[in-house]
């Protein structure tokens, strides 16, 4: 009866211990997803070499750095924690504006790609032939990637992998979609890639024209916010440097003010951005 008591609770124990485990697993996994995002938002960017840790350290120095320098200037570390803050998120907002802007420029090149991907072809091309010709008669932008994609095929003579290289360089959903249809056309065979180029390309052509006419009339919202949530803190930076303003928020009430003021403008722009700019598309296809 003792040696059955033993085994039973072995067997709770093991179980209570093997309960904690599935809690970590979803910690672990959004941890892998931020870093993803961020990856692709530093490829997007045209900095593929940054890794998210080098990129999340180097904007917690640049905070650091900045708030030693404004407690200096303003004497006041409530309003250098506030500044430091402001900075520490500027490299963030730095390279989402820049993947959004790329992104933007390659919406506007992937009809003619796919195009010229069709075209080869229906020349008689096999479909590595037809992508590594893209890094000669593809838009200029792209031809980086593409002569990358063609020394991969040279080298390894493996269609798949070099694929894969193709599809994280460019870290595009559009890329995805496309690249995705031509491995399953590789590896299975069949006549309507042609059909489906075409499709896609209206589809691509039919997106931009509606997008441009959306961002055209909805990019005031974007830039209303901004300066409305910039404008109390280049205030507070000019009068930072007067003692008695520094004073002033060296109390409770007056980092309580700050913090208001950030919470307030911070909900403020995050809600106008989401309000005016349109959906993205994101990677499902990786």
């Amino acid at each position: 009866m003792g040696t059955v008591a033993g085994l039973l609770l072995g067997v709770g124990l093991l179980c209570i211990w093997w309960s904690f485990w599935p809690q970590q697993q979803p910690r672990q996994r959004r941890s892998t997803q931020r870093g993803e995002r961020t990856q692709d938002l530093l490829v997007q960017a045209g900095m593929p070499g940054v890794r998210p840790a080098a990129f999340y350290g180097t904007s917690v120095a640049i905070g650091l750095v900045t708030f030693v320098v404004a407690a200096a200037v303003t004497g006041s570390p409530t309003i250098a924690a506030s500044f430091a803050v402001l900075v520490a998120l500027a490299p963030g907002a730095y390279v989402r504006s820049r993947a959004r802007r790329r992104r933007t420029e390659l919406r506007e090149l992937w009809p003619e790609v796919v195009d010229d991907l069709n075209s080869g072809i229906r020349a008689g091309m096999s479909l590595p032939e037809a992508l590594i010709g893209l890094s000669e008669r593809g838009p200029e932008p792209m031809r980086a990637e593409f002569r990358a994609f063609a020394d991969d095929y040279r080298a390894t003579g493996r269609f798949s992998d070099a694929l894969d290289r193709l599809k994280a360089r460019l870290a595009d959903p559009v890329a995805d979609r496309l690249i995705e249809a031509l491995r399953l056309t590789r590896d299975v065979g069949g006549t309507d890639l042609g059909r489906l180029l075409r499709t896609l390309s209206a589809f691509l052509r039919d997106d931009l024209r509606a997008r441009g006419e959306l961002e055209a009339r909805q990019s005031w919202t974007v830039n209303g916010a901004r300066l409305a949530a910039g404008a109390p803190w280049l205030v507070l930076a000019l009068l930072s440097t007067r003692p008695e303003t520094a004073a002033a928020f060296n109390t409770a009430l007056g980092a309580a003010v700050l913090l208001c003021g950030a919470a307030a403008s911070a909900a403020a722009y995050l809600l106008m951005v989401r309000i005016g700019r349109l959906p993205e598309d994101v990677r499902v296809l990786r």
